[in-house]
């Protein structure tokens, strides 16, 4: 991190959390955040993600750039790939604010946004219009008064698809009431299968990924693979947040929402090993959680991740974290023998189990 970039961090770290976040999105769209224009590559940490070939494995999580709204920006700020989204159907403004919180001390966030979005439309007037430099995936969401949630992720398939590499099934988000329900097997089967049968519909060419919760029991976790061997979807991020509170400072355990950033880590990481025990490396998975160093994401990779995504540490360590990642990455490879992040993928599950 450049002096530059730690006095910005500071003055953004002046304001409440979401005023912060709205300025460095307006600070991204007037070209004022020093980006390095292209990832980090090379031919150990180029990646194949089901078939979406990448400069590196280090991923953008949903979540930072809701509307997408300056997706050619964040694809040249050092990711392999990017994701952008929740998008609804309709807009909508989320949860009452406050709804953003930094556990500085824990380098944590809390989130209870409640999939706020200006809606499909206007985020794929956009994706259309964005010419980025890596791949990106849309997170799809459902609006929290529809009647009908499964047609709501259907609807932003059939908008957005057709601009994205990938759109990502978020059924894991613990901010809309009742959404985490549709993990369940059957209404899962119905679920998938309708955004699998919009993506050949409207959206051939992209790929279609599952987002689970870290707070899945184990017997969850084989029925969720189950149906997303099933339905042929591409690849499982593992996990979104957290509503455990374990670990944390006694003043922000009945703060409601989502818990993100280092805490997450081991639960979630045991969660990806787990769930690549179980699918035996027939679907690639993301892991994701806690990714704060290049040490956390080669950790994510050996225990059976074929990527990774990140965005609570962006909060604490800035955008220049993305490249320090990568290079750190490509030095741990080599250190311990793999040429590529394929032969790392799982190596070191057993000591997650």
């Amino acid at each position: 991190m450049n002096i530059l970039e730690r006095v910005g961090l500071k003055a953004l770290h002046s304001f409440d959390p979401e005023t912060a976040h709205g300025l460095s999105i307006t600070a991204l769209k007037k070209g004022l955040v020093p980006l390095p224009g292209a990832p980090v590559g090379g031919t150990r940490l180029a990646t194949n993600l089901c078939g979406m070939e990448m400069a590196n494995p280090i991923g953008l999580a949903a979540g930072f750039d809701k509307n997408a709204e300056v997706v050619n920006a964040l694809s040249k700020a050092g990711f392999g790939f990017i994701e952008v989204g929740a998008a609804t159907p309709r807009a909508q403004a989320g949860n009452p604010k406050p709804r953003l919180f930094r556990l500085t001390e824990q380098k944590a966030v809390i989130n209870r946004f409640g999939f706020n979005n200006q809606g499909q439309d206007a985020i794929a007037e956009r994706l259309a219009a964005a010419r980025p430099i890596t791949p990106v995936g849309i997170n799809l969401g459902a609006n929290k008064d529809s009647e009908n949630r499964a047609d709501d992720f259907v609807q932003v398939m059939r908008s957005c698809g057709p601009h994205v590499d990938f759109a990502t099934v978020n059924v894991s988000s613990p901010n809309t009431e009742k959404l985490r329900d549709l993990q369940g097997a059957e209404a899962l089967n119905s679920l998938l299968s309708g955004v699998i049968a919009a993506r050949g519909e409207h959206a051939p060419n992209a790929k279609v990924l599952l987002k689970i919760a870290p707070d899945l029991s184990e017997s969850e976790l084989p029925e969720i693979a189950e149906v997303a061997k099933s339905v042929g979807i591409d690849a499982i991020i593992a996990t979104n947040t957290t509503l455990s509170r374990d670990g944390i400072p006694s003043k922000w355990q009945d703060e409601a929402g989502g818990l993100s950033g280092a805490p997450l880590f081991e639960k979630s990481t045991r969660i990806l090993a787990q769930l690549s025990k179980i699918t035996n490396g027939e679907i690639p998975l993301v892991g994701v959680g806690g990714i704060s160093s290049a040490q956390d994401a080669f950790a994510k990779i050996q225990a059976g991740g074929s990527a990774v995504q990140l965005y609570s540490a962006l909060v604490y360590q800035g955008f220049s974290l993305v490249s320090d990642i990568a290079k750190g990455l490509d030095q741990l490879l080599e250190q311990n023998g793999f040429a590529t992040v394929a032969e790392a993928i799982g190596s070191n599950r057993d000591a997650w189990l």
